[in-house]
């Protein structure tokens, strides 16, 4: 189950970025052909978040539908696998959505820190 790995990688990120705050939610991207199953994510989050920031956070998942564009006769049309062929026939398609797998946004519990050097980045 690749899974744990994948949703380890995420918490992992969303621990460095919250920088010590607690994480309240993280909303993460999941495409329909990223051959990553919802289902075991949202079961392997809880594991992976214990004993961090990130524990008790709410995972959201928004699961991006795949969709495809033929090359060879212009049609668009939606892919539930990754079985990529046109509804014409032709395996000549372009896939426009459906590969995602990113952390959209985390909410955390205080607004972020200015940098080290914010006295350097300001104009006067």
């Amino acid at each position: 189950m690749h899974e744990m790995a994948i949703t380890q990688s995420v918490i992992d990120a969303v621990c460095e970025h919250a920088a010590g705050r607690r994480v309240y939610s993280i909303t993460v991207e999941v495409g329909a052909l990223c051959a990553v199953v919802p289902g075991a994510m949202r079961f392997c989050f809880e594991l992976a978040a214990e004993a961090t920031v990130a524990e008790g956070a709410e995972l959201i998942l928004v699961e991006i539908p795949g969709a495809a564009a033929c090359r060879s006769c212009g049609a668009e049309f939606r892919l539930a696998d990754p079985i990529l062929l046109c509804p014409c026939g032709s395996a000549d398609v372009e896939i426009r959505s459906g590969r995602e797998l990113r952390i959209r946004s985390m909410e955390v519990s205080e607004t972020c820190a200015q940098p080290a050097d914010v006295a350097t980045t300001r104009r006067p």
